[in-house]
Formats: C-alpha cells, sequence, structure tokens
C-alpha cells in the first residue's frame, strides 16, 4: 500500500496534540521537518475552559481569558480566605484556544493538518504506521492522545475515580459575587458519601462560572448535576439568574501505568498518556510541562519508550487515590486538614510537582495517619 512519509505524525488535535504541535512550530530544531496532525475534526467551539495556576506570563499568556489573585476555601467546620501569590490562577476558554492554535499551527510550512479518522496504529521496525479514513501515513516517531478508557476501567490494580462536573456561566441582576475571588472549594453541600464540591470563577460581581463537582467512580444522571446547581445557588440567596453557558466534563482519575504501552516508535500522551494530574484531575499545565520535555527529548533521537512519566509523585497520587476511592465520603475532611495544616504555597507547589522533600513530609503528615498508613503498607506489601 502507498504510504505518505512523515518525520513525526500526531495522532488526535486536542490540548495535547495541539500543544505539541504548537512546541513543533515554535522550536527551530523542528523547521525542516515534516509533522502531520490527524484529527477527526477540528475544533471551533467554545466547548470547554482550562484552569491552572502559574507564578510568572506562560507561553499562552495572550490568550488568558480571566486570572485571580484570591481564593476560598469552605468546609461545614473551617473556612480559609487565602492569596494565591506567589501564583495566579488563570483560565484559558476553549475557543480562544483553538483559534490561537490553529492560526499557528496553519501558518506553518511544514506542519500538514489532516482532518480523518485515525482507524489503526501499527509499529513496524523502523516506525508506525498510521491507517485513517483518508490513507496510510508513516513515521518514526507517532504520538497519540486517542484514549483507551477500557485500558484502566478493566484492570483493579490501580483505582480509577471520575472527577465529573457541570457548570454554569450565570448572569445576576445585582452584584453576587466577589469578582476578585474565586471558590476554590466548597464543601458545604451534602457530600452523600462522595467527595463533592463547588467551585466558582467570578468574571464580574455579577457574571460567574459556578461548577457543581464530585470525585466518584460513579456518573449522574443530567438531572442531578442541574438540581444541586439549582439548590447550591438558592442556598447562597442567588434566584435570579440567566443561564448564558454550559460544561459538562468528565476526567479520569488513576494512577495506573499508562506508560507500559508506549513502545520505540509510538508515545501516547495527554490523558491517554497518564499526563492528568491522579489526585486532581488538573491536565493543562502539567501537559504544557509535559510537551515542553518531550521537544527537549526529542532531540535526542532516542525511543520514545525512553521518555517516561512516572516518578515519586505518581505514588503519591496512588497513595491518596486508594484512600479516596476507599473512603469516598472523606473528601471534605482530606482537603480541609491539607489545607489547614499546609500554606496555599506548600499545597500549589506540590500539586506543581515541584516541592522539595520537606514539603512533601508536611503534605504527608497532614492527613489521617491510620488510614494513609494503611494504604502506604498495601502498596509496599
Amino acid at each position: 500500500m502507498k504510504r505518505a512519509s512523515y518525520d513525526y505524525i500526531i495522532c488526535g488535535g486536542g490540548a495535547s496534540g495541539l500543544l505539541l504541535a504548537l512546541q513543533m512550530e515554535a522550536d527551530v530544531y523542528f523547521k525542516n521537518k515534516r509533522v502531520l496532525l490527524v484529527e477527526q475534526q477540528q475544533q471551533r467551539s467554545n466547548d470547554r475552559t482550562w484552569c491552572f495556576w502559574e507564578k510568572k506570563p506562560g507561553i499562552l499568556e495572550e490568550i488568558v481569558f480571566h486570572q485571580w489573585d484570591h481564593a476560598f476555601f469552605n468546609s461545614p467546620n473551617w473556612e480559609s480566605h487565602f492569596p494565591m501569590a506567589p501564583y495566579r490562577y488563570k483560565m484559558i476558554r476553549g475557543i480562544d484556544f483553538y483559534t490561537y492554535a490553529y492560526k499557528k499551527i496553519e501558518a506553518c510550512a511544514g506542519i500538514d493538518l489532516l482532518t480523518a479518522q485515525v482507524r489503526a496504529i501499527t509499529e513496524e521496525k523502523n516506525g508506525a504506521v498510521v491507517t485513517t479514513s483518508k490513507g496510510h501515513f508513516e513515521a518514526p516517531y507517532v504520538f497519540s492522545s486517542i484514549n483507551t478508557p477500557e485500558r484502566y476501567l478493566e484492570q483493579k490494580k490501580y483505582p480509577v475515580l471520575q472527577q465529573h462536573f457541570l457548570g454554569w456561566t450565570i448572569t445576576t441582576p445585582t452584584l453576587t459575587f466577589k469578582a476578585d475571588e474565586i471558590v476554590f472549594m466548597d464543601f458545604d453541600i451534602p457530600q452523600k458519601n462522595t467527595t463533592q464540591f463547588m467551585y466558582i470563577l467570578p468574571f464580574s460581581p455579577n457574571k460567574a462560572l459556578v461548577e457543581y463537582t464530585l470525585f466518584s467512580p460513579q456518573l449522574l444522571e443530567k438531572s442531578a448535576y442541574e438540581k444541586a446547581l439549582k439548590e447550591y445557588l438558592n442556598q447562597k440567596e442567588i434566584r435570579q439568574y440567566t443561564i448564558e453557558e454550559s460544561e459538562f466534563g468528565c476526567i479520569p482519575m488513576t494512577a495506573y501505568n499508562f506508560d507500559q504501552h508506549n513502545s520505540t516508535h509510538l508515545l501516547h500522551i495527554g490523558t491517554a498518556g497518564g499526563w492528568t494530574k491522579a489526585s486532581t484531575g488538573y491536565t493543562f499545565q502539567k501537559t504544557i510541562t509535559k510537551t515542553q520535555a518531550l521537544v527537549a527529548f526529542l532531540k535526542q533521537q532516542r525511543p520514545l519508550n525512553e521518555f517516561k512519566v512516572r516518578d515519586k509523585y505518581n505514588f503519591y497520587d496512588l497513595l491518596f487515590l486508594d484512600v479516596l476511592s476507599q473512603h469516598n465520603g472523606a473528601g471534605a475532611q482530606l482537603f480541609r486538614t491539607l489545607f489547614q495544616n499546609n500554606t496555599p504555597e506548600t499545597i500549589f507547589r506540590f500539586l506543581d510537582e515541584q516541592s522539595s522533600l520537606w514539603d512533601e513530609l508536611k503534605i504527608m503528615r497532614s492527613f489521617p495517619k491510620r488510614i494513609f498508613v494503611a494504604a502506604l503498607l498495601k502498596r509496599l506489601f
């Protein structure tokens, strides 16, 4: 069969695929390389938002939609208003990211965009072949963000929770929100033996994204998310509002070993490669970091399965998920003790995987010792 040849093929045009293409477009090393980006359909709508914290202006600063300097944590028995410094909490809208990424990629002579369905990826001696609905393509390096959920859902070694949420962007006729302060987690809602909280990103005193989020094994009926949002808004005496946008999402939370599915010529990226922060579900900033590291790695021309994702933070995430899956109703208590016993800077540095050993010891000492020691012993022995 006839094949078109490339130096690199990226399968999937989600955040990880587009970010990898952007990193290549910006690096002179790839100036004379041929890159193919295959995606089933180009994203051109505001289908999602990404949030993250950052100390300095980042590579996507020009498309940051909004950012905040203060945050609020609330639980039934304890609350805290705190500054985000030295971080800022930032939000990027899907439509702005897609517009920015496609403009850059389409202007790059070395990157071809192909709208097609990926049907198979087959590894051969000197590369991999990508079979699509529009032909066959080969390259020595292939990257796939196409998720295969059954790999982690059908195994028992690693716990799997879902971070699932429904968010409404609402406007109110009165000044309702603290415009400079996000509600990072509000656990003052019925927990129902699961971990669930409200999350609010205010854009102005009368406009905000209000999101109902759960960390649990099973998804709910759509009406249950809507009911929880209505009850929470009513509880906060927000009874008159207009829903301008709605966003539903589901992110797998697991410390499953995704590295085992990589090979000499094929590397899984994004959620499919285990790039999601297992204990929180945050993915976007970690994907930026991973694509930067991957671009540096590619210059060494080493086998792709030598690019490792797993490190000590995977083990920390695994312990936390072991506890949260066994004690799913204890999430509010676990997060409360985390914020009670550590500075926000220490917490965000740890979640950013930039912590010192001292930071990590302080974080570990924050949690109930009995259940975490039990989880540790289970994994060690």
